[in-house]
């Protein structure tokens, strides 16, 4: 074993004093320690001719050397190029450089984004909250009692271990938390993410955003209401867009409407996003109901307030023409790309 050894840090002090300058070299390396008839390939062999106290010790050596062998190699292959060592001169400085992939905005956040700006510009702030709730905030606060009917209309994601606790079904409960602050007037818009056990198609999805507001102050009326959406569609959409309020009903606000825009993806003539009507419901909209503000500590006497709720996805699917809002969940590079100058 003494022997091999002794072989083993010749062969590392000739593997030193080499300079390999070109493929050629490099390749003649290769074959005499690293080939099948190799140097390293003839050590190996010698193991079984080590006495077996021996063999860890001689493993370690031989493993060692190996490794090292292998790392010359490596070295000298990656600072040798087309066979002539690399140099400075080599690179020609008045090249361009790699252009870098930029990067772009999901839609929703483009269309999240761009709603709440324009309502920023109305004075609205943005506030948020979490997308774990209780039922109180979620429902209770709401005007939704334990058994009320309305409760069906939302398919709740409820929490397993505490179902008192669930998803979201909408971003009202950031509205119950502001109201409960007591600091009047509000005005604030409120975007996040929600939660649906919905059936998944081209109109609809088990998560989807929403951006609700909610203005209360002293003698806030309907008509504040209507104005403010009223902008908020010809901003988003132009001045020529179509808008229709259809009553409606929701537990927590009284009066209540529906906001209906005239379809773009089809021009009004129908189409599977418009269920062929020629007109596609963007928001639910109305006076917050005066035992919400009660639930909420606030006199229901002396100040009067309107909210109104829409999803992101749909005005999005108008914005852009997109008529399947499944694409914005899979993440297909080639259709995100599309939107890295959108606004």
């Amino acid at each position: 074993m003494e022997k091999v050894l002794e072989q083993i840090e010749s062969y590392k002090k000739e593997i030193e004093a080499l300079a390999v300058k070109g493929a050629k070299e490099l390749e003649e390396y290769r074959i005499k320690f690293l080939g099948t008839k190799g140097i390293v390939k003839a050590l190996m062999g010698e193991m079984k001719n080590v006495a077996s106290e021996q063999k860890k010790q001689f493993g370690q050596v031989l493993n060692e050397f190996k490794q090292y062998a292998e790392e010359k190699y490596e070295e000298w292959k990656n600072i040798t190029a087309n066979g002539q060592p690399s140099t400075a001169s080599d690179i020609d400085l008045t090249l361009p450089g790699d252009p870098i992939a930029v990067g772009s905005r999901h839609p929703i956040s483009l269309m999240r984004n761009h709603i709440v700006s324009i309502f920023q510009r109305l004075g609205f702030a943005v506030a948020e909250g979490p997308e774990i709730e209780d039922d109180w905030h979620n429902f209770g606060a709401l005007n939704l009692d334990e058994n009320h009917p309305a409760r069906d209309m939302q398919d709740t994601f409820y929490i397993h271990t505490n179902p008192d606790w669930l998803l979201r079904t909408h971003t009202s409960n950031i509205q119950i938390r502001e109201m409960e602050k007591g600091k009047l007037p509000i005005r604030i818009v409120c975007p996040g993410r929600v939660y649906r056990n919905e059936t998944i198609s081209a109109r609809s999805h088990c998560y989807f955003h929403q951006v609700e507001g909610l203005y209360i102050d002293e003698n806030v009326s309907f008509a504040d209401l209507k104005q403010t959406l009223y902008f908020f569609v010809q901003e988003m959409y132009g001045k020529d867009v179509k808008v229709r309020f259809r009553p409606s009903y929701f537990p927590f606000t009284e009066p209540s409407a529906e906001m209906d825009v005239s379809c773009f993806i089809c021009g009004g003539e129908g189409c599977n996003i418009c269920k062929h009507t020629g007109w596609v419901e963007i928001l639910g909209c109305g006076m917050v109901h005066p035992k919400v503000l009660e639930n909420c500590g606030i006199d229901s006497n002396k100040y009067t307030g309107f909210a109104f709720g829409m999803g992101v996805e749909r005005p999005a699917l108008l914005k852009y023409g997109i008529n399947d809002i499944r694409l914005f969940s899979e993440n297909d590079v080639r259709f995100l790309k599309q939107f890295t100058s959108a606004t």
